[in-house]
């Protein structure tokens, strides 16, 4: 079974850049969808982007900003973060499922365990 692990958090000041990586462990990403979320102090876990073997998707407050290169590597998705603001300081999640990419957190089945984006203004 497919295991996740995410890295790559950090702080930065706002504008900055970061990438985060989504390691598997136990098999590939070959086949699934893998969706990247994130959840603020005293907020509900959001959608924020996904991908699959055919479309990707964006919210639109990362939208442009934001992107999961297509070429990563089978045991690899990264999220490359650009020009970072304040109000995208969150836990980050990646997480995958057995079929095409969906924006709902509750249809992806495999999570990991977050790491933490914080970005000062």
């Amino acid at each position: 079974q497919v295991q996740l692990a995410e890295s790559g958090g950090g702080l930065v000041q706002s504008g900055g850049s970061l990438r985060l990586s989504c390691g598997a462990s136990g098999g590939t990403f070959s086949s699934l969808a893998v969706g990247w979320f994130r959840q603020a102090p005293g907020k509900e876990r959001e959608f924020v982007a996904a991908i699959d073997w055919r479309d990707d998707r964006y919210a639109d407050s990362v939208k442009g900003r934001f992107t999961i290169p297509r070429d990563s590597a089978k045991t690899t998705v990264y999220q490359q973060m650009n020009n970072l603001k304040p109000e995208d300081t969150a836990v980050y999640y990646c997480a995958t499922r057995r079929t095409v990419l969906t924006s709902t957190p509750l249809l992806y089945n495999m999570w990991g365990q977050g790491t933490q984006v914080t970005v000062s203004s």
